[in-house]
């Protein structure tokens, strides 16, 4: 792979906007009727969420690591959440974070997937964690391009390929099905996934590929745009895996001079070349509401229900394409019609609309 990662002056500018959602937070929308949401409280994904953490202690484990990548000189912290008792994993998801996230931000997710019958190893980038929040305010803004640049969009592409190397080569590998690894984040980290699934960046005018081929499938929550001015389904036409995207219809990125609707998150669904792929659209909620923040109009009852149906969406996935069962991820879009604008499986017409 080429040592110089170079994405053109415009693509450089749309990614760093795109990723600083928390100077400005989302655009304003009519406040969401609480009342709808606390009805959703009863959904049984909710419900079993619940009833999930209260059990954690029984159901779980969780290893923290601390690894260097000396080749790099840099430090690659991960948390791996794995099923109890030494029961073997049918599957191990590889979380990214977002920008200024860390390895437990979306530790619900990865206790989940455990609960489920998955390893799950989430990857702390040290350029892009959340140390970016630590200083002035005033640096605050500097701090947050550097760590959106693409050396560091580079670094966190390295930093999975390193902790994959590194958990394969552990005695943790003989608890989970190494065949069937899945890369997903959330935002930033939904972009470090797509780079690993086969999107690919443009270098001294030539597209480059930093796949890994050990992915088998990707999980993509609220992905921002790669480039204003490259075809996306240019960027994306080597994506060829399985791919889920959950995104709402509030996903939108606004900061002066620069603005990603919600329309983007269903441009890469569209343009993506997965063999298999799965777009599940919220009827509302924040770009950070996937993350434990919310803006002041995302009530907790509306992130409750969207965190447990993410949690469900994202556990049924994985059944399918680990077993080629389908029933588990069509029981879930009956199930949450009423929380949903939209709902696409590559293999079916629209459920939502």
């Amino acid at each position: 792979m080429p040592s110089h990662f170079k994405l053109d002056a415009a693509g450089a500018v749309a990614l760093i906007l795109a990723l600083l959602i928390t100077l400005s937070g989302c655009a304003q929308k009519p406040t969401p009727d609480n009342v709808i949401w606390q009805q959703q409280l009863n959904l049984p994904s909710v419900q079993y969420s619940a009833e999930i953490a209260r059990s954690l202690a029984l159901n779980i484990e969780q290893i923290s690591f601390d690894w260097l990548d000396q080749s790099r000189d840099r430090v690659v912290p991960a948390l791996l959440f794995k099923p109890a008792r030494q029961q073997k994993a049918t599957a191990l998801i590889v979380f990214s974070h977002g920008l200024g996230g860390s390895k437990e931000r979306y530790a619900y997710l990865g206790q989940y997937w455990a609960s489920q019958g998955y390893a799950s190893l989430h990857v702390q980038h040290d350029g892009s964690d959340r140390k970016v929040w630590r200083g002035s305010r005033l640096t605050l803004p500097f701090r947050l391009m550097d760590a959106a640049d693409t050396a560091e969009a580079l670094a966190r592409v390295n930093d999975v390929k390193f902790a994959l190397d590194q958990i394969l080569a552990s005695e943790h590998a003989a608890y989970f099905d190494n065949q069937n690894i899945v890369m997903a984040g959330h935002s930033y980290g939904a972009n470090t996934s797509m780079l690993l699934s086969g999107a690919q960046v443009e270098q001294n005018g030539t597209l480059v590929s930093l796949k890994d081929d050990r992915i088998k499938a990707a999980i993509l929550i609220s992905a921002p745009p790669f480039y204003n001015d490259q075809a996306l389904d240019k960027v994306l036409a080597k994506v060829y895996i399985p791919t889920l995207h959950i995104t709402t219809t509030e996903d939108e990125i606004r900061v002066p001079g620069f603005y990603s609707s919600p329309q983007d998150r269903f441009d890469l669904y569209y343009a993506m070349a997965s063999s298999y792929k799965v777009l599940a659209v919220f009827s509302s909620g924040s770009h950070n509401i996937f993350s434990g923040w919310r803006r002041s109009s995302d009530s907790a009852a509306q992130q409750q229900v969207i965190k447990a149906a993410t949690q469900a969406l994202s556990s049924a996935f994985i059944e399918q394409i680990t077993t080629n069962d389908s029933r588990a991820i069509s029981l879930w879009a009956q199930q949450h019609q009423a929380v949903l604008a939209k709902f696409l499986r590559s293999d079916l017409v629209a459920m939502a609309d």
